[in-house]
């Protein structure tokens, strides 16, 4: 691991700076990439991109920004992004300070902010040590998540192109699916979404698989195939389908046919069994039949210690005595088949039985 002290003056920064759609925000000669694929969008208002100026103009220091130095030389910033645009759009003559723009100032004054130096640790290593390094420096402020620590180490035109689908507003990743995903594109919870789906939870591997691939086309589509498949499988939308793991259910069960008007009608009658605790988990149900998606309504307190009593501590399977403690509240009639979590329907096992019983 490699961390290098460096002098940057605000005239070597802002050279060859340009904002653009195709290009991205470079500046420092071309050799910097300003924002690269997993930095947020510029989020400064106009005090703060003024207040940077403003300590700049009286020569006070700036804390000190970090740059990745790249394979092939040239940089990216990790930290000092929003310091970096104020900066170059201010010598651009994008935004006034004390209602003069930059062309405005006398050349001393120019000067002045040109020669202006930064302080920049440049860091170079491996994948490992460049995102232990990103996390130590991570520390203070708006943290990166995890998501964006990653597309820092496995940065390259993979990262890129995948960006383009899933981690701006209004991107295409959230025009077909922001109905189904939680989080949000420009933190990349979409991005890291996916990949965690086609994956199989194996994110890192999968991104340093396909770090330097020229395009994301793989995980786009792999992406508009689970939103479409739960588009036609589930066509009535209900909030509680958003945030569902739909890749995993799309990875296990797409091969197999569905009749949609059949789960629909099961869907329906789960929303309205008040044992189902968990609305949610109903999707999960109607796919694997595992009853511990719906969290399944618990016997109260009272209902255990009536069964309890009217049991007089006899678990009617071993037919031993046990203390309340040792027993656990069981459906008579389970639940899948139409028993309720009521006090009528409520006995108590030993704890043994009752999970060899639901172990069944």
């Amino acid at each position: 691991m490699k961390i290098e002290l460096k002098e940057i003056s605000i005239r070597e920064l802002t050279n060859g700076y340009q904002d653009n759609e195709e290009k991205g925000v470079v500046g420092f000669g071309g050799k910097l990439d300003i924002r690269p694929p997993y930095q947020r969008e510029f989020i400064y208002k106009d005090k703060q991109r003024e207040a940077v100026i403003n300590t700049v103009t009286k020569d006070f220091p700036l804390n000190v920004m970090y740059w990745a130095v790249r394979e092939d030389g040239n940089f990216e910033v990790i930290d000092g992004q929003q310091r970096t645009i104020s900066i170059s759009q201010f010598v651009e003559g994008d935004f006034a300070y004390n209602n003069r723009y930059f062309h405005n100032l006398q050349q001393d004054e120019k000067e002045q902010i040109l020669n202006y130096k930064l302080m920049v640790y440049l860091c170079s290593g491996t994948d490992s040590e460049k995102l232990e390094w990103f996390k130590t420096i991570n520390i203070a402020g708006e943290k990166l998540t995890e998501q964006e620590l990653r597309n820092a180490v496995y940065s390259g035109s993979w990262v890129s192109d995948a960006k383009r689908y899933f981690s701006k507003n209004g991107c295409a990743a959230y025009s077909l699916g922001g109905d189904y995903l939680n989080g949000s594109p420009i933190r990349q919870d979409f991005l890291e979404t996916t990949i965690k789906w086609i994956s199989n939870d194996d994110i890192e591997n999968y991104m340093a698989t396909h770090q330097h691939d020229p395009i994301a086309n793989e995980l786009w589509l792999y992406f508009q195939n689970v939103i479409n498949w739960v588009k036609v499988v589930f066509p009535k939308y209900r909030k509680e389908m958003k945030g569902v793991a739909w890749g995993v259910l799309y990875n296990e069960f797409h091969k197999q046919s569905f009749d949609s008007k059949k789960l629909e009608k099961q869907i329906a009658e789960l929303m309205q069994d008040e044992d189902v605790t968990n609305k949610k988990g109903i999707y999960e149900y109607v796919l694997t039949g595992k009853e511990r998606y719906l969290n399944i309504r618990a016997f109260t307190d009272n209902q255990k210690r009536e069964a309890y009593e009217r049991q007089k501590g006899i678990c009617p399977v071993c037919t031993e005595h046990y203390e309340i403690v040792e027993m656990e509240g069981d459906h008579i009639t389970p639940w899948h088949l139409g028993g309720k979590t009521s006090a009528d329907n409520c006995q108590m096992l030993c704890k043994d039985d009752n999970r060899r019983k639901s172990g069944k």
